[in-house]
């Protein structure tokens, strides 16, 4: 999780049992968009963020073919918080991370 995203959706979804790292967690809070992404490649997460800065980067590195975990967004208007915990909930269950390397999801799914 991007350090911007809402604690309620981190903890709606650890409520859930999904396995859920932030950035305040991992340590990375004060590190800039680039890093955060590449963090998170590292260790092979797929980064879920509210912010479009994040979204440049990750086309950037796409057209550039660097790889990267995978990607989710969601507009912090007018999409809810239960909303992106439920969509986020359902791609955790249903996708493996091979599934959403180098690919960007945006929330909300319907």
């Amino acid at each position: 999780m991007d350090v911007h995203v809402p604690s309620v959706i981190t903890e709606s979804l650890r409520r859930r049992d999904i396995d859920v790292l932030t950035s305040q967690d991992d340590g990375t809070r004060e590190a800039d968009d680039e890093s955060l992404l590449q963090r998170a490649t590292d260790l092979g997460r797929i980064l879920f963020s509210q912010d479009t800065d994040l979204l440049r980067i990750v086309h950037r590195w796409q057209r550039e073919g660097r790889p990267f975990a995978g990607r989710i967004f969601a507009r912090q208007q007018p999409t809810s918080i239960g909303t992106c915990a439920k969509d986020l909930e359902l791609i955790a269950k249903c996708c493996t991370a091979s599934e959403l390397a180098d690919r960007v999801i945006f929330l909300p799914l319907d």
